[in-house]
């Protein structure tokens, strides 16, 4: 029998063992859209597969438009900002993206065949762009198997509750060296943990 991912994880790590037992193996039914999701990112502070406000597909709707592309941001920009407040600072990474699209041709882009380490470097030359956005769009848009993004708020709550870290002194390397059990599978094992979260709080509603 083929060994699976959750497997491996279930296999080296006794804390994620029970999680995996539990809940559904975490699905993405992706976008492959880099453009689409870079938008949803800066606009809802939040990733569209992990919103719960759903912010970015309300300007989707109101705009008409299913999947935002360069050619059509003109049309969203004049229907889908109605309303919604817009710091100055997240509208000119914006407006960056939009002019890094055209100047380097993007649309054209073959993001199947740059490595991880390529896709960082690419999408970190745009002002604005952090080291968060980058592995969301790795992880959700790319769904590339390795990926840890231990800059993000829920993924620090959590691991620090589950596997009893300290956040209050070098969370990140605490994090790291919990993370090395995961190495090949760090995506999968990262999306069990949010959809654990999300769990939890479903189960103390009832």
């Amino acid at each position: 029998m083929q060994t699976t991912a959750k497997d491996q994880l279930a296999k080296y790590d006794p804390q994620l063992e029970p999680i995996i037992s539990t809940i559904p193996e975490p699905r993405i039914e992706s976008t492959n859209e880099v453009f689409h999701d870079l938008m949803s990112c800066i606009l809802e502070q939040q990733i569209h597969y992990r919103s719960t406000k759903r912010t970015f597909q309300k300007m989707l709707d109101r705009s008409n438009i299913e999947m935002l592309t360069l050619s059509n941001f003109e049309a969203f920009e004049e229907k889908a900002f109605e309303g919604v407040k817009l710091s100055a600072r997240k509208y000119e990474t914006v407006l960056r993206i939009i002019e890094y699209w055209q100047e380097n041709n993007m649309d054209n882009m073959d993001w199947t065949a740059l490595t991880d380490d390529e896709v960082r470097e690419t999408l970190s030359s745009i002002k604005g762009i952090g080291k968060w956005t980058i592995d969301m769009i790795l992880m959700f848009t790319l769904e590339r198997p390795d990926v840890f993004p231990f800059d993000d708020f829920h993924l620090k709550q959590i691991m620090s509750s589950i596997y009893g870290l300290n956040p209050k002194s070098k969370l990140k390397a605490q994090m790291i060296e919990v993370a090395k059990k995961w190495e090949g599978h760090r995506s999968l094992a990262v999306q069990y943990l949010w959809d654990w979260k999300k769990f939890e709080k479903q189960k103390g509603k009832k």
